[in-house]
């Protein structure tokens, strides 16, 4: 039996992760190709781009760890993202699409930041330096999207949901 060490929470969430990552990047271009906003489809295009190098980082972290990448299912992206396919079926050219887009986007990045924030202190516990400063640039650049998307909805998209609506 293998014992619960925090090495073992590490990685095992770390290849949770790395599921979710990859996932993301397929779910994205359909997010893009769904929005009316043509700077919501900006900053999902801009994020797939990011999360490619979250993938490669990732890649990097199993290495420093001395393990092969690899991922294991995770239940929580899988339900995440089966909503934000919901949002696009239901909402398809309605006038609250775009603000659905991105209460979806945010609950993605909202798990990538929980994710990314916990890997960071773990590695630190761990003495993975090299690993702590990989997970805190993308736990950096996860915030960062998260901001962007409150600044869209706040910047219009929930209002014209709204005033459309009316």
């Amino acid at each position: 039996m293998v014992e619960k060490t925090l090495e073992k929470l590490f990685h095992e969430t770390l290849k949770d992760v790395y599921y979710a990552e990859r996932k993301i990047l397929k779910a994205l271009p359909k997010m893009a190709k769904g929005a009316a906003s043509s700077e919501l489809r900006a900053a999902f295009e801009k994020h797939r781009d990011e999360t490619e190098m979250h993938v490669e980082r990732l890649q990097q972290v199993f290495e420093i760890f001395g393990k092969r990448a690899q991922g294991k299912t995770c239940d929580a992206i899988e339900g995440i993202i089966a909503e934000g396919e919901e949002v696009l079926d239901e909402f398809k050219g309605e006038p609250a699409l775009d603000a659905g887009l991105v209460s979806s986007a945010q609950a993605v990045e909202h798990y990538e930041i929980a994710r990314y924030g916990t890997l960071a202190r773990w590695a630190a516990e761990l003495g993975l330096k090299d690993a702590m400063a990989l997970l805190l640039q993308t736990l950096e650049e996860e915030i960062a999207t998260d901001q962007a998307l409150t600044k869209l909805a706040e910047g219009g998209i929930n209002r014209k949901a709204q005033k459309m609506a009316a």
